[in-house]
């Protein structure tokens, strides 16, 4: 191919991020004040430390001082994942950025940070609308490309908006700030004339859940590192692993590869790789229990902490992770020694907050936001700790998840039973032992740790686990593709079809 001479005239480069993944089953629904709680940074307010989409600031910060190029910030903002987004928390936060863009022009790049499985009323396709909209600001030669997560909807109308997409290859999400880091490299080499990059997709036609802690998924993102170094024509190959909450029309599974100016190897490539993740379709899930043998197990170890992971009930996926299941299961198999984190529930945490640490108190909490939840624990409860500002690490990142209160579980005569149960008000999936320590509990000394977590919890927990139970208990998240109630997700995509590949598979 020809390259365009390299120039090194300064740069102008919009960043900015607008970022949440919505559930759409679930009953929570997304107002501005989520945002605030979660993540919301004005122009220049984004704090040094990366968080999860919106790690392309940060990076963007150091890139463009090392080359003496412009930086103009717009805002940055998270919510915790849920349900939909008000139609005018969407629309004024995309409106904030869109005037910010226009205000910032002319510019030679926008890159962006989103997650890509926000639905919004009235609008289905909010990353696409912001993207098409943007495209239509700058014009065809101006680069816009994003860091997008994994468990995203890959919809036609944003291929067609942004130049090209890189992805956080991990799950759990450990390497936002590395994919982040590879979003900047291509797009410097890109304004520089070094590199043309091409971006092609493939349609595995696919619902499934991808852990990378486990083959067969951790051997193929091995293999797409491997070919990223090996092969200068590539720079980037990821894969959406769609996100099975999301009843949309182009939810799942796609293969993206980005290469320089091969559109024909990087179609080769993406069909390639992705009908090998097709042909192991239902391989990848970790293995689950129920909470009945999940509870057992882990008492029966001879040494803890053993991690039960519900990994049904996660905030993460936009459920409320107020589950009471697996809590419910070990109070009847006389659990001691267990710490369960978290339960939410504001209005337990208000009144365990009122009656003040130290005061022994009979509350009912959890199992208030959807069936499949369980019931609501009704005991008498000894308020341990309280904190005003609870917060866990995420890697670089700082997760809040506070107001939050620690209790202890007593049984009728005020005698400790050895549970103890963080409750809190921010919702947030369990990402790390720091959680725990947050309200003064030592997670090496527990026989029991609960967490609310699919995968995400399993590199930072795992160095400290003897063992480590998945357990799916009740249906609070719709995990179940085959028989979920989608409306609008089409019906060739396995496991909806046995075989979508097949010829005549209805569309």
């Amino acid at each position: 191919m020809t390259q365009r001479a390299p120039t090194s005239a300064p740069k102008r480069i919009f960043v900015a991020a607008l970022a949440t993944e919505t559930n759409t089953f679930s009953p929570i629904h997304i107002d501005r004040a989520a945002f605030v709680a979660s993540l919301y940074a004005p122009p220049g307010q984004h704090p040094d430390t990366p968080t999860l989409c919106t790690a392309p600031i940060p990076v963007g910060r150091r890139v463009c001082a090392e080359l003496g190029w412009t930086l103009i910030e717009g805002t940055a903002a998270w919510a915790d994942p849920a349900g939909l987004v008000a139609r005018a928390t969407y629309e004024g936060l995309r409106d904030e950025i869109l005037d910010q863009l226009r205000a910032a022009l002319p510019v030679d790049a926008v890159v962006l940070g989103l997650h890509g499985a926000m639905v919004a009323q009235g609008q289905i396709d909010p990353e696409g609308d912001l993207l098409t909209r943007i495209r239509d600001m700058v014009g065809p030669e101006v680069l816009v490309c994003a860091e997008l997560d994994p468990h995203s909807h890959l919809t036609a109308k944003r291929v067609a908006a942004a130049d090209f997409f890189v992805v956080f290859k991990e799950f759990p999400h450990t390497d936002f700030v590395d994919r982040a880091e590879d979003l900047w490299r291509i797009a410097v080499d890109r304004l520089l004339g070094r590199v043309h990059p091409v971006m092609t997709v493939f349609d595995c036609r696919m619902i499934d859940v991808f852990p990378t802690s486990r083959e067969p998924m951790r051997g193929f993102v091995n293999r797409l590192i491997q070919i990223e170094e090996a092969d200068p024509r590539v720079l980037s190959l990821s894969v959406i692993h769609g996100f099975m909450a999301g009843d949309v029309p182009e939810m799942g599974t796609k293969m993206i590869a980005v290469t320089d100016g091969h559109a024909d190897l990087g179609a080769e490539l993406a069909e390639r790789l992705g009908m090998e993740l097709y042909a192991n379709r239902g391989k990848h899930l970790m293995p689950a229990l129920g909470p009945v043998q999940a509870v057992a197990e882990a008492l029966a170890a001879a040494k803890g902490p053993v991690v039960i992971a519900d990994m049904w009930d996660n905030p993460g996926g936009g459920t409320a992770g107020d589950a009471t299941v697996v809590l419910k299961e070990l109070i009847a198999q006389g659990a001691t020694g267990a710490a369960v984190g978290t339960i939410w529930d504001p209005i337990a945490v208000q009144l365990c907050t009122a009656a003040g640490e130290g005061a022994t108190i009979a509350l009912r909490f959890g199992a208030k936001s959807a069936p499949e939840t369980g019931e609501p624990v009704d005991a008498l409860v000894r308020v341990e700790q309280v904190e005003p500002h609870a917060e866990m690490r995420f890697g670089e990142s700082v997760v809040p998840f506070g107001p939050a209160v620690r209790i202890a579980l007593l049984d009728e005569a005020g005698r400790d039973r050895g549970i103890t149960v963080i409750l809190n008000t921010v919702r947030a999936q369990s990402y790390d032992p720091s959680l725990f320590t947050a309200l003064g509990i030592d997670p090496l000394a527990q026989r029991v740790l609960v967490v609310k977590s699919t995968n995400h919890f399993y590199a930072a927990f795992s160095p400290i686990a003897t063992e480590t139970l998945y357990c799916s208990a009740g249906r609070p998240y719709p995990n179940d593709p085959a028989t979920n109630p989608y409306r609008l997700v089409r019906r060739n995509i396995w496991p909806r079809h046995p075989d979508p590949f097949a010829a005549g598979a209805r569309p």
